[in-house]
């Protein structure tokens, strides 16, 4: 590919974006800051002379991240980002893969709440440790959670037991340096910091790593995807004894040195007889069957044949193997995006403001806008279904069970 202007560049990013995500705020939004993110790995990848192929798909919980320095490298949430085949000794950090994940349990009976809350405090106070790390506590923090949940088949094919739990959390552990390796953050890792490239784009630096540091890396990922999952089992055990796990996968993470998982599952992940899709804490949950995806049907339904054909990336649609983990947030207050002020190594997105839904402010409500550049203090809620809707319209898996919130446990 020649050398384009910046504006040609991000217009070749965007249409190396296919979103499966729902026309609200939050995807629109996703959708606009994704692009500076695919031109800037594509320019990381020409100047290592890799051809500039990289894409984003998103799922239908596409959305904003909360975490500021991946939402500042042009990276939204919700979907699969790739750039290469996985043979490429080339990881890009600034995605910041944080092992997040859920593990799935289903019990004949659950624990009484006081039982549960006593087994917490007794667990918080008696301490973890993996691999010789104490455990850092951290399901109070953020979306995650424990859910005690009522547990029904979809499919009468499906035999599973009455009740389920579900654990949902990360490894902050493994963020900086611990014995398994350098850490997974680039700006929390001294080690990292003497071994990355800030390449510098015409939409600011990214931060990666090549050739042996990569491969490296990764192995160190592996490692630390492995302790996250043990760290999940093990809370799983100490609060609710036997059960039969149902899944315990990362939606946060990597599965080669070329491609990030950001929110969502790899529908067809081996860690998995079916895959959680939590919703929120009023609303059920489901269970899946992840399916290969996307069809040849989808993608033309989806209007993406010809643009991926055109692009050479027809096979990584067919092969993108995606569902979402959630709902992902919604932005109430805002219609769209009006449009992106690009100053550089900083974005500006003006948003047309949704209509009032008081009487007391609808008499004072114009046409007006909101601009913002960051979106970790933003107001938002978590969507409904509808995310849910497109999982099954869109053929990226098979709804087996519904899994109901009854508890939800933040200690």
């Amino acid at each position: 590919m020649p050398d384009m202007d910046p504006q040609a560049c991000l217009q070749a990013a965007q249409r190396a974006i296919f979103s499966l995500g729902l026309h609200d705020a939050a995807a629109a939004l996703c959708e606009a800051n994704m692009a500076y993110g695919l031109a800037k790995v594509n320019h990381v990848l020409k100047h290592f002379g890799y051809r500039p192929d990289a894409l984003f798909v998103g799922t239908p919980d596409m959305t904003i991240t909360r975490n500021s320095a991946r939402w500042s490298a042009g990276f939204g949430y919700g979907g699969k980002l790739l750039w290469g085949t996985g043979d490429r000794p080339l990881v890009v950090l600034d995605a910041k893969p944080n092992v997040c994940g859920m593990l799935v349990g289903a019990v004949e009976k659950l624990p009484q709440v006081d039982e549960l809350i006593h087994r917490i405090h007794q667990l918080q106070h008696r301490g973890m440790t993996i691999q010789d790390i104490a455990v850092e506590w951290d399901l109070h923090k953020g979306n995650h959670f424990i859910d005690l949940c009522a547990l029904q088949p979809a499919d009468p094919a499906v035999e599973l037991p009455p009740s389920a739990f579900v654990i949902h959390t990360a490894a902050p552990e493994m963020r900086g340096p611990n014995p398994l390796g350098p850490g997974l953050y680039w700006d929390a890792s001294d080690e990292l910091a003497a071994q990355y490239r800030e390449i510098d784009t015409p939409w600011g630096p990214l931060h990666v790593l090549i050739d042996e540091h990569a491969v490296e890396f990764y192995r160190f990922y592996e490692l630390a995807d492995s302790f996250a999952k043990q760290r999940r089992l093990m809370i799983a055990q100490a609060l609710f004894g036997e059960f039969q796990l149902i899944a315990n996968v990362t939606h946060q993470g990597m599965s080669d040195m070329n491609t990030i998982y950001l929110g969502c599952h790899n529908s067809l992940d081996p860690d998995a007889d079916y895959l959680p899709i939590m919703v929120r804490g009023d609303l059920p949950g489901y269970l899946f069957e992840g399916l290969p995806n996307l069809s040849d049907s989808v993608i033309r339904q989806m209007d993406f044949h010809d643009r991926a054909n055109d692009l050479g990336l027809l096979e990584a649609l067919r092969n993108a193997n995606v569902i979402p983990h959630g709902a992902g947030y919604a932005l109430p207050h805002f219609r769209d995006v009006v449009r992106v002020i690009d100053l550089g190594d900083h974005r500006y997105f003006e948003m047309s403001v949704a209509p009032a839904t008081t009487n007391e402010a609808a008499p004072h409500v114009t046409d007006g806008t909101e601009i913002l550049t960051d979106t970790h203090d933003l107001p938002q809620k978590y969507r409904g279904r509808q995310g849910v809707f497109k999982t099954i319209e869109c053929g990226l898996g098979r709804l087996v069970a519904k899994i109901t919130p009854l508890h939800v446990v933040k200690v």
